[in-house]
């Protein structure tokens, strides 16, 4: 069952968000992300993937093939309460297994849009590319990306573009939002603005819907 991972006053959204592959949701990123979308009025719910449930008890897993990691989401996606939009995020792998579910004849009708926390386009130092779905979307996808980001920094990606996907560059982040120290920003900084642009997407999905 998905909990909530901030407290949020008003909300005008909500969203569901899955962790990265190596790291459960309760992380400091996922942590330190739920605050400022929740200061941006979006309820975020979180949860764990059963591979990475099953690690922090204590057996350690590695993450289940794509398909059951899209069924497990949908499953998380049916015991949300419906009385706000749903939007559907990930950091990383989170991310991919939202946007594959979104591509996919699975996706719940209640789901508004999809956000994506650092994609990971492809494996560091490797031309295998995780974007052959990204033309059977069925819904807008937000991917906030750091500009140095081992999975798909933004020269990689330079001159590439999909109908269905927004991407958004975070100045001098990379795959955790960390920038350099040389470019006068801070972590937290990069992840206050991945939670302002992640609400103006999610309200353009509301009036779209």
């Amino acid at each position: 069952m998905p909990e909530q991972l901030a407290l949020c006053t008003k909300p005008v959204a909500r969203l569901l968000l899955s962790h990265g592959a190596g790291a459960p949701v309760q992380s400091e990123f996922c942590k330190l992300l739920a605050e400022q979308l929740a200061k941006q009025h979006i309820e975020v719910w979180g949860f764990n993937f059963a591979y990475m449930q099953k690690t922090l008890a204590g057996s350690r897993q590695l993450p289940a093939k794509m398909p059951v990691l899209t069924a497990e989401l949908s499953e998380q996606i049916s015991q949300m309460p419906t009385d706000l939009p749903l939007v559907i995020a990930g950091k990383s792998m989170g991310g991919r297994v939202a946007t594959l579910l979104a591509a996919s004849h699975l996706l719940p009708e209640q789901v508004k849009g999809v956000i994506a926390f650092g994609y990971p386009f492809h494996p560091p130092k490797k031309d295998s590319w995780r974007t052959e779905h990204f033309i059977d979307l069925k819904r807008s996808v937000l991917v906030l990306q750091g500009e140095r980001d081992p999975f798909g920094s933004s020269e990689e990606l330079a001159g590439k573009s999909w109908p269905w996907i927004d991407l958004k560059w975070l100045q001098s982040g990379d795959h955790d939002f960390v920038p350099l120290k040389k470019s006068g920003l801070s972590q937290q900084q990069l992840i206050e603005q991945a939670a302002s642009l992640s609400r103006s997407f999610i309200d353009e999905c509301i009036l779209e819907n």
